[in-house]
């Protein structure tokens, strides 16, 4: 009953809009809508009305039972203007009969019908219980569901268009191929050891071999795309360091476009870790300001610099700036031993002004620090300006997006899920390959070609338990 009753909810956001949508599926949709939906002239119409055509009409409640006393809703009460749609099973987004109820976008509107709908019969659905019944009954599978939330949640037009990519099922089909591979492979072995006399197996490790070559490159292909993967999904971790009054709040205030941090000329203005996003060309950057870092006897801005520090630690990117007009000191040097090993760009902030030191100064202090010239990329901006801010654009998606992202049909791999469980095939695949190598019998390659197999399976939803897909579920939106 669990999987099969009626579910409603609003699946369009809670906020003041201009329509907003109300979405019944299960057994009793059609049955429900009716209960809700009149035409002009009052009648029924929803019951024998064609699939996928918009009807004009209003709800009105015309519930009578014993609920009615309590409800909102008085009996004949017309509660809005609308269209209703019904998508008749399988053609709908869950494979059930489906009723969307299209109503002005108040807040207020929408919970009215969505109370109707529930006080007929409906019950309110759970996060994600849309998409859970799409896939249960065949409309898309574990990982088409996934890229729906990942769409919703896309941040810039790269992880949009990954997202869609994976939604029109392109790694699907991929993973489809591989299981498809592995399964000839098991099935002749199978076969082979049954009817030996019609079926060699002479010479047959040696062919194996080689396409369990081709399809461990293949895995080790989207196994490295889980870094551009993630990148492209959830953001750069992005800290801006400095001394006090390199421009640090400047340059963050030039990023965002607008006044977001304070900016006086006085050092250690900043005391807390200001945090922000903003869409850089194809990526994301998950902005932090932190407090200049130098030695001070404030105790609240000691608790900046701490709070910088962690900051640097867990952060993808640091960006290092500089201030140009002043020298370089002790303070410039503890900040280099504290970014070294991280992916960094050194920024020499306020070109607007005589300049004091050189490109050559600072490359001098990083050689101090053992750092070699090909990991320092140095960039002359003016936070005041906006001097260089295309080119640091360019230099952070260099680094992060090695060469150019092809758009049509590109799988980047953008869930640990997903990656976790290519790395698990690929592994069982070298397993054979040693099975191989030692001349173990070809009943033997069977069980890693097998675990392969099954790892392949989890990510399209072919191998998993109810509990995982409870999980998965559990994560999405209300309404979808």
């Amino acid at each position: 009953m669990y999987e099969t009753d009626t579910i409603a909810a609003i699946v369009t956001g809670m906020t003041p809009s201009g329509v907003g949508i109300i979405r019944i599926s299960g057994p009793r949709a059609i049955e429900i809508g009716d209960c809700l939906f009149s035409s002009p002239s009052g009648k029924k119409i929803l019951k024998n009305a064609p699939s996928h055509y918009f009807n004009y009409g209003y709800v009105v409640s015309n519930l009578k039972n014993e609920k009615q006393e309590n409800s909102q809703n008085g009996a004949g009460k017309t509660i809005d203007e609308v269209f209703a749609v019904v998508m008749k099973a399988p053609r709908s987004f869950t494979g059930e009969d489906t009723v969307e109820i299209q109503c002005h976008g108040g807040i207020f509107c929408m919970k009215q019908i969505l109370s109707l709908a529930i006080e007929a019969g409906a019950r309110l659905a759970e996060p994600g219980e849309f998409s859970k019944r799409a896939f249960l009954n065949g409309r898309m599978d574990l990982s088409e569901a996934e890229a729906v939330m990942d769409s919703i949640h896309a941040g810039n037009a790269l992880a949009l268009a990954t997202s869609i990519s994976q939604l029109k099922g392109n790694l699907s089909k991929m993973v489809k191929d591989f299981r498809a591979q592995i399964l000839y492979e098991m099935a002749y072995i199978e076969s082979a050891l049954d009817d030996p006399e019609h079926m060699s197996l002479d010479h047959y490790g040696e062919t194996l071999s080689e396409k369990i070559k081709k399809l461990i490159a293949s895995l080790n292909k989207m196994i490295e795309s889980a870094d551009q993967g993630k990148v492209v999904k959830e953001g750069i971790d992005t800290v801006i360091v400095g001394k006090p009054n390199a421009g640090k709040s400047s340059f963050l205030n030039l990023l965002l476009g607008e006044e977001r941090a304070i900016v006086t000329d006085i050092p250690g203005t900043t005391r807390d870790v200001l945090r922000e996003s903003i869409t850089l060309g194809n990526l994301c950057l998950n902005l932090v300001d932190t407090a200049g870092i130098r030695q001070t006897k404030d105790s609240v801005e000691q608790i900046g610099v701490k709070m910088a520090l962690e900051s640097v630690e867990k952060a993808d990117l640091v960006l290092y700036l500089i201030d140009s007009s002043m020298d370089l000191d002790e303070e410039d040097e503890e900040i280099i031993s504290l970014i070294k090993e991280k992916k960094f760009l050194v920024l020499m902030n306020k070109t607007d002004l005589e300049s004091k030191i050189s490109e050559e100064d600072v490359l001098s202090l990083f050689r101090k620090q053992g750092v070699e010239r090909e990991k320092i990329t140095l960039l002359s901006i003016s936070a005041k300006w906006g001097d260089g801010l295309e080119e640091f654009k360019n230099n952070v998606q260099e680094m992060f997006l090695q060469g150019e992202i092809l758009w049509n049909d590109q799988i980047l791999i953008t869930n640990m899920r997903h990656k976790n469980a290519f790395i698990e095939a690929r592994d069982s695949l070298l397993l054979v390959e040693k099975s191989i190598e030692n001349q173990m019998p070809e009943d033997f390659l069977t069980i890693d070609l097998n675990s392969a197999y099954s790892s392949l399976g989890r990510i399209i939803g072919e191998e998993v338990d109810e509990d995982l897909v409870n999980e998965i579920f559990s994560k999405f939106c209300m309404g979808k």
